[in-house]
């Protein structure tokens, strides 16, 4: 069997253990590509190599930021920032038809901006909002689409785990990444609110209006997150003047989270240790899956199928914008049937050396693709965001959760057009900034 045809195997039986078996991603990468190694070279050969791999992977220092940026997020979600941020942004929206699904939006960019996880932000947006959105008789599609839609901002708004792993693995500036990520999430997030105005100008009685706020309360509420918008302020800045390092900047930003937090008197021992532990869950899973990613890419390699595609395709002689469009199609399936960090890193092997043959920027390439993927978060038939949500409000049927996301899918189409048809204003401009 030729290397290229071992390669489309290996992808297959990947795809049917994670679909079919339920085995966690990270496993399974790193069992099928082991067992595609050993059957190239040898199974002495194999084992030294995925030994060499792991090694690599969990001694590399650059990967403590994840770690850090987790433990950020964590601090700030127990101590209850989460319905603080709400609190602000329901106080700012919450008069307007649908404004309680905006402010469930615009606190999702809130935490996510400190999380970057959008698994964590539909967990806690989901305990947080769906409650007060049903005591004021909002739509359950509604309600449940808004929070679905809002919690997948974790991986777009930096620091996200996504872009930390996608500079790792492609060897770029993490800083040019986060400050690259401002501006589509900015658009992205305003484009969710739209949709929601849209939505209720469509259906009236989805969306409610809720009582106008005074000056006096929003500027309290404001007060209430500003040290947490002053946190998020210098992780930005860190990162734009480039006087410490992507880990140096997480470590200090954990630290300074912990500061405010204590000092706040919103973080107890019990609570610091609930954060403590599901940081440690988290890392292991995220870490599990880099593992595995790497194995299986050092496999591809071997099968030379990464090569053999760009070889495919550089002879069909397509256009770069039809060969971009095939991918981002790979990336929204990707998305779809399995987990998007796990596709994310899998598919780097694959795709990543035709991207740069074909002269695109690797930072406005991990931008496009990051949302196209996260787009699957709320797709069927994984949507790992829907069954999120549906398992947090237990009344909230799971058709109704995809049904109601679904009306977010043009706002990613246009976010990602945009980023197609203007790439230096929307990504590279600010991404140049960084020194």
């Amino acid at each position: 069997m030729s290397g290229p045809v071992l390669g489309m195997c290996g992808i297959a039986a990947m795809l049917a253990a994670l679909l079919l078996l339920r085995i966690p991603a990270g496993f399974v990468m790193a069992l099928v590509g082991f067992l595609g190694i050993a059957t190239l070279t040898s199974l002495k050969a194999a084992m030294g190599l995925i030994g060499t791999e792991f090694w690599g992977v969990f001694s590399d220092y650059g990967l403590t930021v994840i770690p850090m940026f987790i433990l950020l997020g964590q601090f700030v979600h127990h101590a209850g920032y989460s319905d603080r941020l709400y609190d602000a942004a329901y106080v700012w929206f919450g008069h307007r038809r649908g404004g309680l699904a905006i402010s469930t939006i615009m606190a999702s960019a809130g935490f996510s901006a400190i999380c970057g996880s959008n698994t964590a932000t539909a967990a806690t947006m989901s305990a947080v909002a769906i409650p007060s959105m049903r005591k004021y008789k909002y739509d359950g599609t509604l309600a449940a689409g808004a929070v679905a839609a809002g919690s997948t901002l974790g991986v777009v708004i930096p620091p996200s785990i996504a872009l930390v792993l996608y500079g790792l693995y492609t060897a770029q500036s993490i800083g040019k990444l986060f400050l690259g990520a401002l501006i589509p999430g900015a658009i992205l997030t305003l484009l969710m609110a739209g949709t929601v105005v849209a939505v209720c100008r469509r259906h009236p009685d989805w969306g409610p209006k809720g009582p106008k706020a005074a000056w006096s309360k929003k500027s309290k509420s404001v007060s209430a997150v500003l040290e947490i918008l002053v946190l998020f302020a210098a992780i930005m800045f860190a990162f734009l003047t480039g006087v410490v390092t992507p880990t140096e900047a997480a470590a200090a930003s954990c630290f300074l989270g912990l500061v405010i937090c204590v000092s706040r008197r919103r973080l107890p021992w019990k609570k610091f240790v609930a954060a403590v532990y599901d940081t440690l869950r988290i890392t292991s899973m995220v870490f599990m899956i880099v593992a595995g990613a790497t194995v299986f890419g050092r496999f591809m390699t071997l099968t030379r199928l990464p090569l053999g595609l760009a070889a495919l395709i550089g002879d069909l002689d397509w256009p770069n914008e039809m060969v971009l469009v095939l991918i981002f199609g790979a990336y929204l399936l990707g998305g779809c049937i399995m987990d998007g960090l796990a596709f994310l890193l899998l598919s780097l092997p694959i795709f990543f050396p035709l991207v740069e043959e074909m002269g695109y920027d690797p930072v406005w390439f991990g931008q496009a693709i990051v949302i196209v993927t996260t787009l699957g978060a709320i797709t069927p038939p994984i949507g790992i965001c829907c069954y999120v949500v549906a398992g947090i409000s237990k009344d909230t049927p799971i058709e109704n959760v995809f049904r109601g996301s679904l009306y977010y899918v043009p706002a990613y189409v246009i976010t990602v057009t945009l980023l197609v048809l203007f790439p230096h204003w929307t990504v590279l401009v600010l991404a140049n900034l960084v020194r």
